[in-house]
């Protein structure tokens, strides 16, 4: 698989740039991760693999400022030019997994979270757990409706969220004030706060940042001037409840990731799409404009390519595509 990013690049996560400088702080289409950005050919060489084992991309962690690049036997930590390379040995492998055998040993079966816990989403200031009988538990901050309890309050322990109950869940995501689920039938619920259009719903916001000529012309349109003030209980700038988010009716969804304000998702037929809030380019439309609909990136899907993977940092994104003839194969 080969991966991609876009977004937020004013620490050179995605490739190498300048932070002080306008342009190279957005990626605004997505961008093969490079070479030089996620290896360190000499440390690779001193093993027996050859650099294309060692350097294969299995998987990309987001944080603010960093890309962690995370290949088959090494973990290689990119900020820039700036590079960390974490590479145990056999001798340490063997020590951390006795370290685990035996952290472990002491746990009994009966413990809540040896039984209980599938995955672990954790948002700005709140949870996400997935059971193993597919229920879904939150907790912490729920000032903007991010544990779907249809409340705006906090809590301290793990609830399960009724509105979900007899729909179990595969995957849980959280982003900044926002969460999603996937239900075992490939339904995707998003629920929190909607400010940038996160949660796939209208949001006001978005709509009056639109140019005033667009929303003179809409009206003309529609023959009516006074639509917004008309419709406008129709916005959500909160969802306190799950909502189910239609993307594809021919295609289920099969992993979903939030970043700080926007959403990204992956349907059974390996097309990708985004929402929310885009003023870095993180849709990977290549533009700065945000959305409240999820729209397909055409990059992809227009490229003959099939997304297998996608993870969100705070205010970018990365994508693992293959050739959609080698998928069929």
């Amino acid at each position: 698989m080969k991966w991609f990013g876009f977004g937020f690049n004013g620490f050179g996560q995605i490739k190498p740039g300048r932070k002080d400088e306008e342009e190279g702080m957005r990626v605004l289409s997505p961008v093969a991760l490079l070479d030089s950005l996620c290896t360190c050919a000499e440390t690779f060489s001193r093993t027996g693999l050859s650099r294309k084992q060692k350097t294969e991309t299995q998987k990309v962690v987001a944080s603010w400022s960093r890309t962690a690049v995370i290949h088959r036997t090494a973990v290689c930590v990119c900020a820039g030019q700036r590079r960390w390379l974490c590479e145990p040995g056999v001798e340490e492998q063997e020590e951390e997994q006795q370290e685990t055998e035996e952290s472990l040993s002491g746990v009994e079966n009966s413990t809540p979270l040896k039984r209980l816990a599938v995955s672990l989403a954790l948002g700005t200031g709140h949870a996400v757990l997935l059971a193993a009988s597919g229920t879904v538990y939150t907790w912490g901050h729920g000032s903007h409706g991010q544990l779907g309890h249809g409340t705006l309050v906090s809590g301290d322990e793990p609830q399960a969220i009724e509105a979900l109950w007899g729909v179990p869940m595969k995957s849980v995501a959280a982003g900044g004030w926002h969460s999603a689920c996937i239900s075992a039938g490939g339904d995707l619920y998003v629920w929190g706060w909607n400010e940038s259009g996160q949660i796939g719903l209208p949001s006001k916001g978005l709509r009056e940042e639109r140019p005033r000529e667009e929303s003179i012309e809409k009206d003309k349109l529609k023959g009516n001037k006074k639509e917004d003030e008309g419709t406008s209980d129709v916005f959500i700038s909160i969802q306190a409840f799950p909502a189910l988010v239609d993307l594809s009716e021919a295609a289920e969804i099969k992993k979903v990731s939030c970043g700080s304000r926007h959403t990204a998702a992956i349907t059974s037929t390996g097309d990708l799409y985004t929402w929310g809030w885009g003023f870095y380019g993180q849709l990977g439309h290549g533009s700065r404009c945000s959305s409240d609909e999820p729209k397909i990136v055409e990059f992809f899907s227009g490229g003959g390519m099939s997304v297998e993977d996608v993870t969100c940092g705070l205010w970018n994104t990365f994508v693992s595509a293959d050739p959609r003839d080698r998928v069929a194969s």
